[in-house]
């Protein structure tokens, strides 16, 4: 069993488009409508492909009745925590060329009950999981310290936690000691304070993390694959994909690698398939095993150090 907490979850629109343009107006080609957050995206890529997953989720209103509906039909053993306002609803705008603009909205601001509940309600559902996934931005109400606080009170269990967020609550929760951190380039970047160009940048950044405290780092670096940093070695993966939708991709490469038994170069192969099966597929679609193709995926067990990691 996995179990993922999405603190800030969200019903997630996305609206595909021609070409965006400031000022327009636009006749979309397609639209979708889902369940979102990143530890929801990852218990529906989990649960897509046969993998058990439970989703602590705090969801309040006639919009959070809509994202308990969608999830409903998910099969994903959902623990809704009501909370007193409505669950934030986010729009996805995305080009043919998969360039996403996104407008977020900040969320429900979550009195002190409400998040000692849910905290309390996520201890005690976790005496069957492999991994706990606490991932995604904090809503209004919740310090920066909670994913950090959160380690602390799930280190007597004895499970795995794995954090997948940004900002100051990223760099305290890597302090905290999780088993495993995924940011992205951007997020790895924030949280060392410099510009990231190559893949030995990625790995010094991701190595500086672990000193912090992480145990193991698996940096995404979008068209570019991912890094993994931990004891037994660094690898490098990238895999080829049709680009059609990001959103969500790197939460669908968190749930490959964690299903794949969350180290070493198999499960890095693993999450790098899993994510760019995600980018081929429309809105934040999670990819099936009929949407994994793991003969796109090429490992370089010796990477190219001066690499570039940008466009």
């Amino acid at each position: 069993m996995f179990v993922t907490l999405t603190a800030n979850p969200s019903v997630d629109r996305t609206v595909e488009v021609d070409r965006l343009t400031r000022g327009g107006l636009h006749r979309a080609a397609g639209a979708t409508v889902e369940p979102g957050g990143k530890g929801i995206n990852v218990a529906r890529a989990l649960v897509r492909n046969g993998h058990q997953a439970r989703a602590v989720v705090p969801a309040g209103g006639a919009e959070g009745d809509q994202l308990i509906s969608l999830l409903e039909h998910c099969d994903i053993d959902v623990v809704r925590v009501r909370t007193e306002e409505p669950v934030r609803s986010n729009i996805s705008v995305v080009e043919p060329d998969a360039t996403v603009t996104k407008l977020n909205e900040i969320g429900p601001r979550l009195s002190a009950r409400e998040i000692e509940t849910m905290c309390d309600v996520l201890l005690a559902n976790v005496a069957d999981a492999r991994w706990v996934v606490a991932a995604g931005s904090l809503p209004p109400g919740v310090d920066e310290d909670f994913y950090a606080a959160l380690i602390g009170r799930l280190a007597p269990t004895g499970v795995q936690v794995v954090v997948d967020t940004s900002g100051p609550a990223f760099r305290a929760s890597v302090k905290a000691g999780p088993a495993l951190v995924k940011p992205n380039l951007d997020e790895l970047e924030e949280a060392v304070g410099r510009r990231l160009d190559t893949v030995r940048h990625v790995v010094d950044a991701a190595q500086e993390l672990r000193s912090l405290g992480a145990g193991k780092v698996l940096a995404s670096l979008g068209s570019k694959g991912a890094v993994l940093v931990e004891d037994a070695g660094i690898w490098c993966a990238n895999a080829s994909a049709e680009p059609r939708s990001s959103v969500g991709a790197g939460d669908a490469m968190l749930a490959g690698f964690l299903a794949a038994g969350g180290s070493g170069p198999q499960a890095l192969a693993t999450a790098v398939a899993w994510g760019a099966a995600a980018v081929s597929l429309p809105g934040s679609t999670m990819p099936g095993p009929e949407d994994v193709e793991a003969r796109r995926v090429r490992m370089d067990p010796q990477p190219g150090w001066d690499e570039k990691v940008r466009e």
